[in-house]
């Protein structure tokens, strides 16, 4: 009878019971994508230029799994929320607690399980799918990566096995121990805050000290090193926790004096429900603010790291094609590439030495990097006249003719003598990355002359190549990490919300009885869930904005291009706050 008791409630909370699957789906093929790749070193040794990139990853793992622990707290809390009331009733019909304990322990469980194991094949999948997607649309390179991981699916059901049995063994003994009134009334009394303003006032000062330290460690961090990231990581915290605990609370007071908002449609209400519940909120929004900041990071950094393989080839290469002994290339192919720029310069060379025509470079000067920074050109007279000058000729030759001399004569000396003679072609074309499939043709059909090819170096296409393999597998992560983190963070706030969602039902029912607009009440619910939603991202962007100092021995502009990251990140964010606002107006003006 209790088993049957038990199934007609989950049917009668079957909406509320699928959000929860879908958020513990959601978390558990989130944790599987983290571990598919923190657990495979080969991967991370591979595609990261840095060799510290596999203990990062770990010790991410180890961030992935607290977060995960406090996203099922809120997740369990939801689950407590939707059955206590049930729970209560079966008591009153008579039921046992051991019963009682055993029915809670087993719907636990079953769900954990169930909402794992299913997330763990969707992890699977979503691991192929997103890693397929970025490879392609991003035109990375990524070695080793395999979605299935048996290492990673055992870590993840264990984990989260671990932790439902745990919650389980928790929730029996607390709820059989709680009277029976308690269960029936739970969440009906809100928890107000009484703070004095000069306690909100040393809060905010602190706040905002804490804040100030971690934002200059982070931007001096080359020279506070790992030191640095502790004390910008505890300030930081501590910062974000007093910011929420202190000025969210006086600004809603703030506005709360002013009779203009307050008295307008309702917004005392959307104002005292914020404030109500601000202190239980505050923990939350300042660990959301904190991984918002990892999330927007990850994907900023990783969308920087893809600028930084076209910044550092176009500062390591002069020419976007450099073709030897180009009378052997098929110039219709060179046609197809519709060049901005097309020079041929003349080459002979005996056994030690090179010679080039000083008037063809009179006529056409040579193209070359300036200490990276900018491009400038040399003419023949300015060849021949400095040695250091006519050295930037050696990026255009092959390794073998490198041990060469090299020599810059004129027209006359050039004709006279009596060597092989060969041709050096150099081409520019409008857009490197639009022709990059016909430049590597190109490339490949020069390279078959092994005795004429030109250095992998000098030659654009491999160093972007290069720069491609060393960074793609740092944007991949970097992705990866971004989404992961955006998911899990916005669906602990989405939990958070709708755990407490239950509680205010019988408010929005007395707002309706004594006349209010559905309309009204539907402004009312996306106002109080956008503050909610809105506070923690602001903060967390601007911890990004601080954060990005940090990259700057790696990234040349880590500001570069910012726009596209934040707007992502917002319209996914944004995603997550409609789900929200539809879930908890479906459960607090539910149709009679």
């Amino acid at each position: 009878m209790l088993v049957k008791l038990s199934l007609s409630g989950a049917k009668k909370h079957l909406a509320d019971y699928l959000v929860l699957f879908s958020g513990l789906m959601i978390a558990s093929g989130i944790f599987y994508m983290f571990q598919s790749i923190s657990s495979n070193k080969a991967f991370l040794e591979s595609n990261a230029p840095i060799s510290m990139v596999f203990i990062i990853f770990q010790l991410g793992a180890v961030l992935l799994g607290i977060i995960t622990i406090v996203y099922l707290f809120y997740a369990n809390s939801f689950l407590m929320s939707m059955r206590q009331r049930d729970y209560a009733l079966f008591m009153m019909l008579g039921a046992k607690q051991n019963k009682i304990a055993q029915l809670i322990f087993i719907e636990t469980v079953s769900v954990g399980v169930i909402a794992t194991l299913l997330g763990s094949l969707v992890g699977v999948f979503l691991t192929h799918i997103v890693s397929k997607l970025l490879i392609n649309q991003l035109d990375i390179e990524v070695i080793g990566f395999n979605p299935w991981s048996g290492k990673a699916f055992l870590i993840t059901f264990l984990f989260f096995a671990l932790l439902f049995l745990l919650s389980a063994t928790l929730n029996a003994s607390t709820i059989v121990k709680k009277p029976i009134l308690e269960l029936l009334n739970a969440n009906k009394t809100p928890n107000q805050t009484q703070q004095k303003p000069i306690f909100m006032l040393l809060e905010t000062t602190l706040g905002l000290i804490s804040l100030a330290i971690g934002y200059y460690m982070m931007a001096h961090l080359q020279k506070f090193s790992i030191l640095g990231i502790v004390i910008a990581l505890i300030t930081i915290v501590l910062g974000s926790y007093l910011i929420f605990h202190s000025i969210l609370i006086l600004l809603l007071n703030i506005i709360r004096q002013s009779n203009k908002i307050c008295f307008k449609n309702l917004n005392n209400f959307t104002l005292s429900q914020l404030s109500f519940r601000i202190q239980e909120y505050t923990r939350l929004l300042s660990m959301v603010s904190i991984i918002f900041a990892l999330a927007l990071g990850a994907l900023t950094v990783g969308i920087g790291f893809r600028n930084e393989i076209d910044k550092l080839t176009e500062q390591t290469t002069t020419y976007d094609l450099i073709l030897n002994n180009a009378q052997a290339i098929n110039q219709k192919e060179v046609d197809a590439l519709s060049p901005t720029l097309n020079v041929t310069y003349h080459v002979k060379e005996s056994a030690d030495k090179i010679y080039f025509n000083k008037e063809e470079f009179n006529q056409e000067p040579l193209l070359v990097n300036e200490e990276l920074k900018k491009k400038v050109t040399y003419t023949g007279d300015q060849l021949a006249e400095d040695v250091n000058k006519a050295d930037h000729l050696w990026s255009l030759l092959s390794p073998e003719q490198a041990t060469k001399e090299i020599k810059i004569i004129n027209s006359s000396q050039f004709m006279a003598l009596n060597e092989n003679e060969s041709l050096l072609q150099v081409i520019q074309v409008k857009d490197f990355l639009t022709s990059k499939n016909k430049i590597k043709s190109l490339v490949n059909e020069n390279k078959q002359n092994t005795t004429s090819s030109t250095s992998a170096f000098s030659q654009k296409f491999d160093v972007y190549t290069t720069f491609n393999q060393m960074f793609s597998g740092l944007e991949f992560m970097g992705f990866f990490l971004g989404l992961a983190f955006l998911a899990m963070l916005a669906s602990c706030l989405m939990f958070k919300i709708l755990s407490g969602a239950p509680a205010d039902v019988i408010r929005y029912d007395m707002l309706t009885k004594i006349g209010a607009r559905k309309k009204l009440l539907q402004a009312s619910i996306k106002k109080e869930i956008a503050v909610l939603f809105l506070a923690p991202g602001l903060l967390g962007m601007i911890h990004v904005l601080f954060g990005l100092q940090m990259f700057k021995g790696l990234l040349t502009e880590p500001y570069a291009g910012i726009w596209l990251p934040f707007t992502l990140f917002f319209v996914l964010y944004f995603i997550y706050y409609l789900v929200t606002v539809w879930l908890y107006t479906g459960i607090v003006l539910k149709e009679k």
